[in-house]
């Protein structure tokens, strides 16, 4: 343990040296190690991604055995409750299965039939059975976005009413080659597909088609059958009006049918996007869909354990992992489990882990350390965002919160891939941390065209108001270089991310997750201790991220959090 360094526990030999030097006879009690253990990480990963957990759905025998199981480990582990009496936090969920698609399109040239699955997935965040889309407009809509900062409208000069758009992936900065233009080669908050069906809706469109680009996205078209083709979840409460009537994605292969009945071309229309001055146009052509689906609302849980802290057991250090999966289907007799290992079973192992390992520290830390497991993560983080409209601590007393998300098997690394980078002084704690762990370097998010950074629990947890780190292995494989680094990552996203085959294998090779663990356990440690919360780094992004209040924030203590700002 290399936190606090004023309080660094004597190692054991060095313990049984100063007795004898003393001469002491008394027989000393070795401290158990804080290091990670191995052994738990890789039960705990093993346990969750079996197919005995089914996937681990929300709403399914999948979540109970994983609820169980999580308390009974967070009991195990010493953890005392972190909602009462119980460790659960319940998460009011609506779910929509889709039942039956009709879908057609009625261009210059004829009919166009879609076939869900093969040519789109839509599905529906409304409540009634029946959606139907009757002689609705299609417009092209470039990127879908609005975004004054950076002086941008694709929706200028368009009426949308009733109508549906069909909307490009990513955001104009990164194909654009253009620095200037949105955030460069780094893909923004506005490239989120979320962010674009709320737009939509906020434009009075009936219906979004997303256009799916593998080169945007890093994974293929079966990613988004697997992810959206099943029952789909919204939190109970939400807003209806913040969604068209259909939502869903559709393949290029379709768009650029569709665009080509229409007289047009779509490389050249796509290209047209990412321009200044783009205006959007009617693609001359008739959307009808009849949707049935069917409907019910259930509640989830997330898991919430903690371990008093010391003389600021008021203040909180959050742990947080998604403990959810894709489920299971059954096809012909055929039935497929997406355990998901990597995402995010290494996660949540990660937590127990961690747990153990806060638990053996001694003396124990000054604020109190949570272990927060989330529900509904797949794909739209419904349970931390549940948790930070209904936090169970309060947010204002929370110093930070940190993300396991997704630790691949392989091993170590000479560096730390840090998302969000450059948003809070909870970077310099990874530096530290990662030089005293190693002598391992700290970068930025090696991939910025993906825009990892907008698909993690830490970004929203960011936009709500408190810091929150998301760091993984980097790529500079210590035993095979950058590129085979960079190769690994992507093939992951390619045939492994949200697929069948992210499974755990005792062959795993865990060194680099359990580097990496001990990372988060020093960031954990250093920020535990501490009295000043971790800031927000000066001109540290743009989308208005949240700042404490200014004037406080060079005084001891949990200075006041300011209002979350405005979704975009």
């Amino acid at each position: 343990m290399a936190f606090p360094a004023p309080r660094l526990l004597i190692g054991s030999s060095a313990l049984f040296l100063a007795l004898a030097l003393c001469g002491c006879n008394t027989q000393p009690k070795v401290p158990l190690s804080t290091d990670i253990d191995e052994a738990v990480y890789r039960d705990g990963v093993r346990v969750l991604a079996s197919d005995d957990f089914e996937g681990r759905k929300p709403g399914t025998r999948g979540e109970e055995k994983t609820v169980n199981y999580l308390a009974e480990q967070f009991k195990r582990l010493g953890l005392k409750p972190g909602n009462g009496q119980s460790y659960e936090q319940q998460v009011p969920l609506a779910e929509t299965s889709v039942v039956a698609l009709s879908m057609s399109v009625l261009g210059q040239s004829g009919v166009h039939r879609l076939e869900q699955g093969k040519d789109v997935v839509l599905f529906s965040k409304h409540a009634g059975e029946r959606q139907e889309l009757n002689r609705s407009d299609l417009v092209f809509a470039g990127y879908g976005i609005v975004a004054p900062e950076f002086k941008w409208n694709d929706y200028a000069g368009l009426d949308v009413h009733g109508k549906t758009v069909l909307v490009l992936s990513g955001d104009p900065g990164p194909p654009s080659k253009d620095p200037t233009l949105f955030q460069g080669n780094a893909l923004s908050a506005y490239s989120r597909f979320q962010y674009k069906i709320e737009e939509a809706a906020r434009q009075g469109a009936a219906a979004i088609l997303l256009i799916h680009d593998p080169a945007v996205s890093g994974y293929g078209w079966n990613v988004v059958q697997n992810t959206w083709g099943g029952a789909q979840f919204a939190l109970a409460q939400a807003n209806e009006a913040e969604h068209p009537s259909l939502e869903g994605f559709m393949t290029q292969e379709a768009a650029h049918d569709l665009v080509s009945d229409a007289g047009l071309d779509f490389a050249d229309l796509a290209k047209s996007a990412f321009k200044r001055g783009f205006v959007g146009r009617p693609l001359n052509a008739k959307v009808n869909a009849t949707l049935q689906s069917s409907n019910r609302t259930f509640n989830s849980a997330n898991l919430i354990g903690l371990l008093p802290g010391g003389k600021h057991k008021d203040e909180y250090v959050i742990y947080v992992a998604h403990w959810d999966s894709l489920g299971l289907t059954e096809h012909n007799g055929v039935r497929t489990v997406y355990t998901g290992a990597v995402d995010d079973a290494s996660g949540v192992a990660g937590l127990l882990a961690m747990a153990q390992s806060f638990q053996r520290t001694k003396p124990g830390v000054d604020r109190t350390i949570v272990f927060l497991a989330t529900t509904a993560a797949e794909p739209n983080f419904l349970g931390i965002s549940y948790y930070m409209k209904n936090p169970v601590l309060p947010l204002a007393q929370t110093a930070a919160f940190l993300d396991l998300d997704s630790f691949m098997p392989g091993g170590r690394t000479r560096d730390i891939s840090v998302f969000g980078y450059g948003t809070s002084e909870l970077d310099r704690s990874v530096r530290e941390a990662a030089l005293v762990n190693g002598g391992r370097e700290t970068h930025p998010d090696p991939f910025p065209e993906l825009g990892l950074y907008y698909r993690s629990e830490s970004y929203l947890i960011s936009k709500d108001g408190v810091p929150a780190l998301y760091a993984v292995a980097g790529i500079d494989d210590a035993a095979r270089g950058r590129d085979y680094g960079k190769s690994k990552r992507m093939d992951y996203l390619a045939h492994f991310y949200r697929q069948p085959t992210d499974q755990y294998s005792p062959d795993w090779n865990v060194g680099g997750a359990l580097e990496d663990l001990t990372m988060y356990y020093e960031v954990g440690g250093r920020v535990a201790n501490t009295r000043q919360f971790p800031r927000w780094t000066p001109n540290g992004g743009t989308e208005g991220r949240p700042r404490r209040h200014e004037g406080r924030e060079g005084h001891e203590g949990p200075p006041p959090r300011e209002p979350p700002p405005a979704s975009n």
